[in-house]
């Protein structure tokens, strides 16, 4: 190992949030919440920042330009920083990698779901249900809820037909086909709103380009989430949580004195 960097150069509050885009306010707040490390303090009163902090501010940032998808690797994100915060660089990194195979985990969940749907769409049977069932059975049978299933009747993302005597809901093997493919898909962290899009363009014997259809909003959507365009957005989640390893990589390579931290 070489011989540990001293940092001679302090840097003002104006410095960090000027070279990360940010309010000086912004830095002070990050600071009071423990994502920095606590300046120290000329003999003036001023905060006294290091290159560390300012290394420490871009990994906030880079965490915190935007979305993560689901709570565990929200709460990853979060502990990658703390962990900064407090030093721990090895920890940070051992989080960032698991941050990586966590987005990589739900990319490769959409992408099954994504393909299912091209498989079923194209002709593939995927329930062999011999008779009709009711909304009940059907229930039990797909690990759902009544709520849900009627739910996605309400929305449009399917029509079940009906028994002409009594009106029970009669539900074939396409129906019970449809509705698996919708569950996985919901499952696979697409929002209800890509799959009504989805299903409109195959209700009207589209069947080409169903997985783009899943990730690309229409015009007339004039509020949608991440997960109204969720493969892209997976994408670019993943390329993010790459960047963090980069970064916390860079920082570690600096070789920082601890004692010159906070």
């Amino acid at each position: 190992m070489g011989a540990i960097r001293a940092l001679i150069r302090y840097l003002r509050t104006s410095d960090l949030a000027k070279a990360t885009g940010v309010h000086p306010n912004t830095v002070r707040l990050y600071e009071e919440w423990g994502f920095l490390p606590r300046a120290r303090r000329s003999p003036s009163g001023y905060r006294r920042f290091t290159e560390y902090h300012l290394d420490q501010l871009r990994l906030i940032r880079l965490i915190f330009s935007g979305g993560w998808p689901g709570r565990s690797i929200r709460r990853l994100g979060l502990g990658i920083i703390q962990h900064g915060a407090s030093g721990d660089l090895g920890g940070a990194l051992e989080l960032a990698h698991q941050l990586v195979v966590q987005v990589q985990s739900e990319r490769v969940q959409a992408e099954s779901a994504a393909s299912f749907l091209e498989r079923w769409a194209a002709g593939t049977p995927v329930d062999a249900t011999q008779r009709p069932l009711r909304i009940g059975e059907v229930a039990t049978l797909l690990d759902t809820t009544i709520d849900a299933l009627r739910n996605w009747e309400r929305n449009g993302l399917i029509d079940v037909p009906r028994d002409p005597d009594n009106r029970y809901r009669q539900y074939g093997a396409p129906e019970i086909g449809r509705l698996r493919v919708i569950r996985m898909l919901l499952r696979a962290g697409y929002s209800m709103m890509s799959i009504l899009r989805m299903i409109a363009q195959l209700d009207r014997g589209e069947v080409a380009n169903l997985r783009q259809a899943l990730d690309t909003p229409r015009p007339d959507e004039d509020v949608f989430m991440v997960n109204d365009r969720w493969l892209s957005s997976l994408q670019g989640f993943q390329d993010r949580a790459v960047q963090i390893v980069a970064l916390l990589e860079e920082t570690i390579g600096k070789q920082y004195d601890p004692s010159l931290v906070g």
